[in-house]
């Protein structure tokens, strides 16, 4: 769901949410893209306090959650540059209180890692021709205070669908990075 004015809202403080909220907002957000399929580029999401956007923007009473902590607000698409170099440029506004991304990933197996070369590209590379390669979406959602919340589709005959915090600590990290001051 892509709401305008995000940027422009003054909302008030870090509204009560548990690990279940971040969770479920994960969850939302990988449901919302697996609705457009397999092949996607970065998507990046605000979270916001739903009850806050409700009051700020009341029209969309009806379209949301409205006993959800935090709504996932689609933005505008990342650049077609490097993940890392897209995320380190951004800074979100006080109104937003968290963010999510979903990203297609490559994912192999613990004792195929230990092989890969060194450096970004050739381990890029070695990943994408590896036989025991699986493609998969990884949804990392984050608060302002440090809480996060990892899903991770398989992509397969039955997508597996994995939960866990500890997912992917250094997209966390990053998108941590883009909500300090």
């Amino acid at each position: 769901m892509k709401v305008a004015g995000i940027g422009d809202a003054t909302m008030c403080g870090m509204p009560t949410t548990t690990p279940d909220d971040l969770r479920a907002v994960a969850r939302e957000v990988e449901d919302f893209v697996a609705s457009g399929g397999w092949d996607q580029g970065p998507q990046l999401f605000a979270l916001v306090p739903t009850a806050e956007l409700l009051a700020k923007q009341p029209e969309l009473a009806g379209t949301l959650d409205e006993n959800a902590a935090i709504t996932p607000v689609a933005q505008d698409a990342l650049p077609d540059s490097d993940l890392a170099d897209a995320l380190a440029g951004i800074v979100w506004p006080d109104a937003v209180h968290g963010c999510a991304l979903a990203h297609e990933i490559l994912v192999l197996p613990p004792q195929a890692e230990a092989g890969l070369p060194a450096g970004t590209e050739p381990m890029r590379r070695a990943a994408a021709e590896h036989p025991e390669r699986r493609e998969a979406r990884m949804v990392a959602a984050v608060l302002r205070d440090g809480s996060s919340a990892c899903v991770l589709r398989l992509r397969g005959e039955q997508d597996e669908l994995v939960e866990s915090p500890d997912l992917a600590p250094n997209l966390i990290r990053a998108l941590l990075a883009t909500l300090r001051p």
